[in-house]
């Protein structure tokens, strides 16, 4: 289908290995049905509000959701070790091949923040996506290098070295990220390309978006990327980045819904192949993209079609899960603006409920 989107108005901290990471946790109570949930985490405070107030509505419902990255969420759902996954990275061909008849059901909008820790430089530092690309290849490497320095010409900058983060788990933001350089350099294109994981030219690495910023937060002379609640949250700097139409765009709610508005993006049948769509490869070149963000991208559950192939499922949890889904992608989505993502426009909203018409469990379908 194609279709022009439309702007419309108990968390466990555990450490692995050194690594925070999180969980939606929700007490357990005797009859209650348990559903299981890993993946990424930038869409998690979402998720987790989401949890939080549909176990108020159904108290007899328990959801558990860990904030792993992309690419665990995906390795779980493909291992059927959880009943559904959460990634900012469609499935890729092979991934698709790996776990067959899986569903992906957009269920958000958001955006990825460039944040660096410069002392004295405000918000709003301004990068094309050459020169970032060019900082991720190691090739800019002082933060008052002749480039930079020019598209801020008002800003007093340091003869720095630039401390390079990334991610350095399986991450849809890594995913967004990377596809976004790959848009804007021919050499990042041809050298290290797009993923959720990538071999990194320079660089120090941490665990989730949380990982990011706290190793931004904690570094002077640093550079990362985010998705945009974590640049809120932790208080953190976040730049302008130049779009098309020739704006240095600073990411907010507004610009996210901007760039969705101009993404002329063609989505699959939910059980078709997910691997092409992209809002940053449909906007990078749209020179009428005024006010939008450019590095901006859905976020998707994942689930099974035929969820009888999962180990621990039956026909109640299985209903259960898709009315949680079903719930998130209508009233969940009054959420979504409070913690800086897009609700989705209508088109998508009826682009997903035919989706979750397609859930079945033996064969028997799991909506009213």
């Amino acid at each position: 289908m194609n279709y022009k989107v439309a702007i419309l108005s108990g968390v466990v901290m555990i450490v692995i290995g050194g690594f925070f990471t999180y969980k939606t946790l929700i007490p357990s109570q005797t009859g209650e049905i348990i559903l299981n949930g890993a993946g990424a985490s930038f869409p998690f405070p979402l998720i987790d509000k989401w949890i939080s107030v549909y176990h108020k509505i159904k108290p007899d419902v328990q959801l558990n959701y860990q904030s792993i990255g992309s690419g665990g969420g995906i390795r779980q759902h493909t291992g059927k070790t959880v009943q559904f996954a959460a990634s900012d990275a469609p499935l890729t061909p092979a991934q698709s091949i790996a776990a067959p008849n899986s569903l992906h059901i957009p269920m958000t909008i958001g955006g990825v923040a460039i944040i660096y820790n410069i002392p004295g430089v405000p918000i709003g530092l301004r990068f094309t996506g050459e020169v970032l690309a060019d900082i991720y290849l190691g090739k800019i490497k002082r933060w008052n290098d002749p480039r930079i320095v020019e598209l801020n010409p008002a800003m007093r900058l340091p003869d720095s070295d630039i401390l390079v983060v990334y991610r350095t788990d399986g991450s849809g933001t890594t995913y967004i990220w990377t596809n976004y350089l790959s848009e804007m350099s021919v050499e990042w294109k041809t050298t290290v390309g797009k993923g959720t994981s990538v071999k990194w030219p320079t660089g120090i690495g941490g665990k989730g978006n949380e990982g990011v910023a706290g190793l931004v937060s904690q570094n002077p002379f640093s550079i990362g990327y985010v998705e945009y609640i974590y640049a809120v949250k932790n208080n953190l700097t976040w730049g302008a980045v130049r779009n098309a139409a020739g704006e240095f765009i600073e990411p907010s709610i507004e610009s996210f819904a901007r760039a969705a508005s101009y993404a002329a993006v063609t989505l699959p049948k939910g059980d078709a192949d997910w691997s092409k769509v992209s809002i940053v490869e449909s906007i990078v070149n749209n020179t009428r993209a005024f006010g939008a963000y450019p590095i901006t991208s859905f976020s998707y559950f994942i689930v099974y079609k035929e969820l009888n192939v999962l180990p621990d499922m039956n026909e109640a949890k299985a209903r259960v899960l898709a009315e949680f889904l079903w719930w998130t992608i209508h009233d969940g989505q009054k959420y979504s603006a409070d913690l800086h993502y897009v609700p989705l426009p209508e088109d998508v909203v009826k682009h997903n409920e035919e989706t979750i018409r397609m859930m079945t469990f033996n064969g028997k379908n799991l909506t009213r």
